[in-house]
């Protein structure tokens, strides 16, 4: 770098540019003086002297101004190399053209010397548009005083930061940002990316160091061209160096060099021999047959392996789909070209993979192979845990499609069912067997909601909640469930909070947690059900997943079971995935409770010990009732309520009965459209049937036709059901609605929302969800 007096200099020179508004005006100021000598009248010589005199002080106040403006000026710029001399980020400064007129020794160690050059020069080697981010750049320092953009490259997120100094601007480059690094960052191998045109893209710290400096051109850097698994020379910063240089193709046509030491040499008295044993990058030296030769001591660590290796490195390393003698073989005799491999080590203690970069060697013994290793245990877990996310993904997708047809069967089969009952008392023989057929029926209802719940799609119906209330009733039930070599305790906070949730879906979640820790003790035991008032001060971070801090109302289910397996306790919460036997569980209880509280705001977490038990743990946000509401506050209904309310359901239509109110009905699946048809007119109702939105808008072109009530499925072949009712309301807006759909309302694109006087029933619904919804609607 160039002594800071200089650079001042030079930048006062570039970058501030004083203006020439003062002179032009000194000088206008002194031609009037010269007219004004020649005047002959007194009037006139007065005005021009007053003129010429404003211009000339004008012009000195100007002066004075700019030179002002000028040290100031020139104090920001010694700031400025100050505070960016020892930056360890890349930094520039440009003048008013975009020209470099000065950089740190980063940029210097990063680019080469770049003054005079353009500032996308410096950039182009990291962003593939160097040019239009310096152009978007410069249109946001015109309007403001600096501008910040985050690119994402191929190696990572590169951070462009500029400020405006004086008439020129000041750039910082950070790059890149987060785990990534500037490629082989994380090796001691000396290694660089290079373009298709020999450029020098980038080269690790390693490398750098080797040469002592930042070369731009791969001529720079060997003496003579890279030949194929000959050794080459190296201008290192100390000397001369001789490596051997592995070629590796990259994307876009890129490759990457790494300097390995020559193997050429056969014994351990060479220079090539030394430093193959003091990189700190595991290496394996392989034999024309196939056979171990050497490996250097990170090798021997990473591997778990002696210094006296021997055998192939089939034996040490497995998992490539295919022989790994045959790759060996296939890489010596060059029938297939260098690429690097992930396989596993055949280690017993943990799994670990590595990644593994074969080489080939010429030498006069016949080719031999160097191979790189890298641990790639952490690469290969975010694969799979990627991988498992996408099934996971695809599961959620197809619960959702499923759904809707499904649960148009299930609506089918349980209201004729419901049919049926209603002409059976329960003396009849054939009563049990309807019976069994309306338990299957809910039976397949509670697999699909589960699936549902799973991939977060069901339509949840929260309420306000007082867990002491809802769960003393739910005890009754869990007490028959666990059995009686169980005992249940059940212990609540006295300063218990109420929260916000669906109490059918949470009831659920409760009840395959005590089921699950029921299972984990055949022998007996006690199953223990706290809640808790939690206050977080700080957020709590556990199992990749962030707490907010806040008051919670937690719900622990322990057990004393034979606990759960370390290695499975990240895979508890997945769907099909279960530590029972075979036949004993379907793997959908603990994805459903966890889709269920993470839909409802919450999170839940596992503790186990082998032998000791198991602990689930979840954290629902408080929900902190207005005073006026008290402490019941109508958090939800009983189930004494909710039978009250099937016993109103059934009892017929009042003021509706003499004068048979109109319920168009709208359903494109048959089955489903015969059992609601049914069902209401045996309420007392009116009904006029249409298999679709088309049909419907076609009926009530009749003005004779007077309608009460729309009930609609929401998805059917032409116009869905809220498009033909928006079409129907706008010349009968009076009419109530009901729309019913197998699919949940809030992934309906255009469901009820905006819809007037409208409700949604989801399917599979019962006669008497069905008569009860459709009451509600007329009073």
């Amino acid at each position: 770098m160039r002594g800071q007096a200089a650079l001042v200099q030079r930048l006062a020179l570039g970058v501030v540019r004083p203006g020439r508004q003062p002179l032009i005006l000194v000088v206008l100021g002194l031609c009037l003086l010269a007219i004004a000598a020649s005047a002959p009248e007194m009037p006139v010589l007065l005005a021009v002297w007053a003129i010429a005199g404003g211009l000339c002080a004008a012009g000195i106040l100007s002066a004075l101004w700019q030179m002002l403006s000028d040290r100031r000026a020139r104090g920001d710029l010694r700031s400025a190399l100050a505070l960016m001399e020892d930056d360890p980020a890349p930094c520039f400064c440009t003048d008013a053209d975009g020209a470099i007129v000065a950089q740190n020794k980063a940029a210097t160690l990063r680019f080469g010397e770049l003054q005079s050059h353009a500032m996308a020069r410096a950039l182009a080697g990291i962003l593939p548009n160097a040019t239009a981010v310096i152009l978007r750049h410069h249109a946001v320092l015109e309007r403001r005083g600096s501008a910040q953009e985050t690119v994402v490259t191929q190696r990572g997120a590169v951070r462009l930061t500029a400020h405006r100094l004086g008439v020129g601007h000041f750039w910082r480059i950070d790059e890149p940002l987060g785990p990534t690094q500037t490629a082989g960052d994380g090796i001691g191998l000396p290694m660089m990316v290079v373009s298709q045109s020999d450029t020098i893209l980038s080269m690790n710290g390693a490398m750098r160091e080797l040469l002592g400096r930042r070369a731009t051109a791969l001529a720079e850097v060997f003496d003579g061209p890279l030949a194929e698994g000959q050794q080459a020379r190296l201008r290192g910063g100390a000397g001369p160096v001789d490596v051997l240089p592995l070629v590796l193709p990259a994307r876009d046509g890129r490759r990457e060099i790494y300097a390995l030491p020559g193997l050429g040499e056969p014994a351990a008295a060479t220079v090539a021999a030394r430093a193959f044993e003091s990189l700190p990058v595991a290496l394996l030296h392989i034999g024309a047959d196939g056979g171990l030769l050497a490996a250097n001591r990170p090798a021997q660590d990473l591997l778990r392996i002696g210094p006296e290796v021997s055998g192939t490195l089939a034996s040490l390393v497995e998992g490539l789909g295919r022989p790994v003698n045959d790759w060996v073989m296939d890489t010596l005799a060059q029938r297939i070209p260098d690429r690097s491999e992930v396989v596993r080590v055949r280690r017993k203690d943990h799994d670990l993979f590595v990644q593994i970069t074969l080489s080939r060697i010429i030498k006069t013994g016949g080719p031999s192979l160097l191979a790189v290793l890298h641990d790639a245990t952490e690469l290969k877990t975010m694969e799979q845990q990627f991988v498992q996310s996408q099934k996971m993904q695809a599961i959620g997708e197809l619960a959702g499609g499923v759904a809707h047809d499904f649960n148009n069967l299930l609506t089918a089969i349980g209201g004729h069912c419901d049919l049926l009952m209603l002409r059976h008392d329960r003396g009849d023989p054939d009563y049990a067997d309807l019976e069994q057929i309306r338990q299957n029926a809910n039976r397949a209802a509670a697999l699909v909601g589960q699936l549902l719940a799973f991939s977060r799609k069901q339509t949840l119906e929260p309420e306000i909640l007082d867990l002491r209330d809802t769960m003393g009733e739910l005890t009754h039930l869990l007490n028959r469930l666990v059995g009686e070599k169980i005992t249940l305790t059940l212990v609540h906070d006295p300063g218990l909070l109420p929260i916000r949730a669906d109490r059918r879906q949470l009831d659920q979640v409760i009840m395959n947690l005590v089921v699950n820790a029921r299972d984990a003790m055949p022998e007996g035991g006690e199953i223990r059900v706290e809640t808790r008032v939690v206050r977080l001060a700080d957020p709590l971070y556990r199992d990749r997943a962030e707490v907010p801090a806040g008051r919670y109302v937690t719900i622990r289910v322990q057990d004393q079971g034979h606990g759960i397996p370390q290695d499975k306790l990240s895979r508890i919460f997945e769907p099909f995935f279960t530590t029972k036997r075979v036949g004993e569980g379907t793997g959908l209880g603990l994805s459903m409770a966890y889709g269920v509280v993470k839909q409802t705001g919450g999170y839940i977490f596992v503790d186990s010990m082998v032998g000791v038990g198991s602990t689930f743990t979840i954290y629902c946000p408080a929900y902190d009732l207005p005073p006026s509401l008290g402490a019941d506050g109508g958090c939800g209904h009983g189930t004494a309520a909710e039978d009250a309310q099937r016993e109103v359901a059934r009892e017929p239509p009042g003021r509706h009965r003499a004068g048979k109110p109109v319920v168009l009905l709208v359903e494109d699946e048959a089955p489903v459209r015969a059992f609601a048809a049914r069902a209401l007119r045996l309420r007392g109702y009116m009904v006029v049937e249409a298999g679709c939105g088309e049909e419907a808008l076609e009926k009530l072109e009749d003005p004779a036709l007077e309608v009460d009530l729309f009930l609609t499925d929401v998805v059917m072949p032409g116009l869905d059901g809220p498009s033909w009712v928006r079409r129907a309301l706008e010349r009968r807006p009076g009419v109530k609605v009901v729309f019913v759909s197998g699919y949940a309302e809030d992934q309906i694109e255009n469901g009820s929302i905006g819809v007037p006087n409208s409700v949604f029933l989801p399917k599979p619904f019962s006669l008497t969800d069905l008569t009860a919804t459709v009451e509600g609607q007329l009073p």
